[in-house]
């Protein structure tokens, strides 16, 4: 079967399965929406820096532990960098699957429904998994490899399999929540750049965040994160706030 056609294939077997389940659930109970937007200083995904200031919303339906989700990324610059991510995701007793359909090629690049031009990585799927061992405990361990897309070849032509696997704990320091988490990338990888041959950690992080009250009914939710990646020798830092 050709990789294209099985991509096109999965996109619209997404978005028809988002259709069906918004309207499923719009008589029902116990349904869970969620509208927020991050604004951010840079955007830094696994380690790796993806474009400077960017606007981030993001739109996401739960019901039953079934959960269907839309995210994407625009600069603020002006540089024409965007991307847009659809996600179908389900959770039960700490453990998460998840397929995702990344789009990153940019602005002006005009070709979301066809084949990429030269150049472009086009659509790329990754399927996750994660677990989350206690709420005493609440270590995550995530497993995530892209199954198909031109930007996960090989120089070769063969599907690199990318895969990036993290492990990371969220803990309090008064009324300050922070988080620590270590990622590696445990063989070679088309989707992280051809200098990623072999097992090599791009991202040890500090994350922090705290809401600052604004007044009785509104708060706003500010987060700073360290970000190390050994692999390229590379660090940032990077502040943002969240709008709910």
């Amino acid at each position: 079967m050709n990789v294209l056609f099985l991509i096109k294939k999965v996109r619209w077997i997404m978005l028809l399965s988002a259709s069906l389940f918004v309207t499923k659930i719009n008589a029902q109970t116990g349904v869970s929406v969620n509208l927020e937007a991050d604004v951010v200083s840079s955007y830094v995904w696994r380690g790796f820096k993806q474009a400077g200031a960017s606007i981030q919303p993001s739109l996401g339906v739960e019901y039953k532990g079934v959960s269907l989700s839309a995210w994407a990324s625009t600069d603020i610059a002006g540089d024409d960098k965007k991307e847009v991510d659809f996600t179908l995701g389900y959770a039960v007793s700490g453990f998460n699957a998840s397929l995702t359909d990344y789009w990153w090629d940019g602005e002006y690049a005009n070709r979301y429904f066809s084949y990429p031009a030269e150049g472009n990585a086009g659509h790329l799927l990754e399927a996750s998994i994660s677990y989350t061992l206690s709420e005493a405990f609440p270590l995550t361990v995530s497993w995530n490899t892209f199954l198909l897309g031109r930007g996960n070849k090989k120089a070769n032509g063969d599907n690199s399999f990318s895969t990036y696997i993290e492990a990371s704990y969220p803990f309090v320091v008064k009324d300050m929540e922070f988080s620590i988490s270590a990622g590696f990338i445990p063989w070679e990888s088309a989707v992280y750049g051809a200098d990623m041959d072999g097992f090599k950690f791009t991202n040890i992080q500090l994350g922090a965040t705290r809401d600052i009250k604004i007044n009785e009914r509104f708060s706003l939710p500010v987060f700073a994160n360290i970000i190390a990646n050994p692999a390229v020798e590379d660090i940032h830092f990077v502040f943002g706030f969240r709008i709910k």
